[in-house]
Order: structure tokens, then sequence, then C-alpha cells
């Protein structure tokens, strides 16, 4: 049998859609520190681009991903005894996902665990297979969890239920993730990608300036740091924008409206 190619995160445009994807099968996608500095670097390079106007985020192989290595972010405090606040590397990651000024779609092929389940949090749309579960095993490993993820948790899921996740480490099926919101729909395996495409080309037909600025705002808002004259700009620039003559134009004309973004 040909051994499964392991590499860091892939990144694959076509057309207005970008690809994202986790390429470790052999280790159900575990993400190593280098993997973590490609996604920055895929992210700061899909944040600068005009042509893509949506993201699609999956693994390849049986599972989603097994989260971080806390081997290396052990070693990393091992290194440094003397220093008080400890950094996890992780957060940054997966940050600059959610900062993404596109909206991005998480095709969840299997199974996903631990920090990856915060990876998928930032996510916009979260698409599931009947097969997929999740575990956070934070309490169990010992690890406190960083806070712009549990800010994630508990903003997306709910207080309770971010409670059971972290303190109980309670494993969840696919019908629990739908019940809980974890995820937002679940997809037969066979049609998973074609799912997350679909969804990727609706969000890409949209007006950029308004999706871009909403999503800012939406996110802002759930974290509890919008800042009320960046959203009145933002609001502003759509208000005065191509985009939206051209939006009201198509909407009277009876035509699917062409955007440019500006």
């Amino acid at each position: 049998m040909e051994e499964q190619q392991s590499t860091p995160p892939t990144l694959h445009v076509e057309d207005a859609i970008a690809t994202i994807r986790l390429n470790r099968p052999a280790q159900a996608n575990r993400i190593e520190p280098e993997d973590q500095q490609t996604l920055i670097e895929h992210c700061q390079l899909l944040a600068k681009s005009p042509r893509v106007r949506a993201v699609i985020l999956t693994g390849t192989g049986k599972h989603f991903s097994a989260g971080a290595d806390l081997t290396t972010l052990l070693e990393s405090t091992e290194e440094s005894p003397g220093t008080e606040l400890v950094v996890n590397p992780f957060a940054a990651m997966v940050s600059a996902v959610e900062h993404l000024p596109q909206p991005v779609i998480c095709a969840l092929n299997g199974g996903i665990y631990g920090g990856a389940t915060d990876l998928a949090l930032a996510c916009d749309l979260r698409l599931g297979t009947p097969a997929v579960k999740m575990f956070m095993p934070a309490a169990r490993l010992g690890l406190h969890y960083y806070l712009d993820g549990m800010r994630r948790y508990v903003s997306r899921l709910g207080f309770n239920t971010a409670k059971r996740l972290f303190l109980f480490a309670e494993n969840l099926d696919a019908e629990q993730m739908l019940a809980t919101g974890f995820i937002d729909r679940i997809v037969p395996a066979d049609q998973l990608q074609d799912a997350a495409r679909e969804a990727a080309l609706t969000a890409a037909s949209m007006a950029p300036l308004a999706v871009q600025g909403m999503k800012a705002a939406l996110n802002d808002l759930a974290q509890e740091r919008l800042d009320p004259q960046k959203f009145a700009l933002r609001e502003s620039q759509c208000l005065r924008s191509d985009d939206i003559r051209e939006g009201v134009k198509a909407w009277k004309e009876k035509r699917t409206p062409l955007f440019e973004g500006r």
C-alpha cells in the first residue's frame, strides 16, 4: 500500500474559491509547529487577495484534525523556565483564520479533536459528515486553554455547552454537534466537498464589501469588542459603493448582479 504523503497545509485557488487542506493523514492531520506558520502565511496571502471571495478549510483522509502537537509546546516552556507568562502559539494561527475577510466554510471530513475544534469554530460555516465526532481533552491532559479559544466556545456554543466540553470532556457525535451548533449541517460523506463548494460559491456571489464588513462586525460583536466608529465607516463605505448601486439595479432588472468590491 502506498504511503500517504505528509505535508504542511496546502493552498489551492480556483476562480474565486480558495481551499486550505490539512495534509498529514498518517498523523490524523495533527498540526505541527511548521503547519501553524504555514497556515498563518496562507491566511496573510488570502487576506490581501481581491480575487478570492470565499475559503474552504478541510482535511485529507478520514480525520479532520487531531489538533496541536503538545509535545513541542511543552518543550518551548521548558526552554524558558523563568518566563512568567507562556503564549500558546496555536492561538495566533486560529485567530488568523477567524480574521480572514472572506467567509470560511469548514468541511469536516472526519473526527476533530483538541485545538482543531477551535480552528473549526473560527470558521463561518461548518459542514460535517454523519461519522464526524469531536472531543476536547484539555482538562484530561492538564492543559489550560487559551483565552480567545474559550471566547469562541462561549460565543458559538453557549456557556453551558462550553462548560460541558471543557470541564467534563464530553464526546459529541454528529447529531449532538448539530444540536449544540458546532456544525450547521450534516452532509453525506460523498457530498461533503460539493456542498462546501456550493456554499463557497454562494458566498462568493455576494457583494464583498458588505459580506466582509458584516463578517468583521459579527465576529467583533460575538467577542464584545465592536468599535462603533469602524462599524460606521464600513457601513458608510457600502452605502457609497458601486456594489450597492449594482445590487439595486440588478434586483430591479431581475438579473444576477456583478459585484466588483468597490
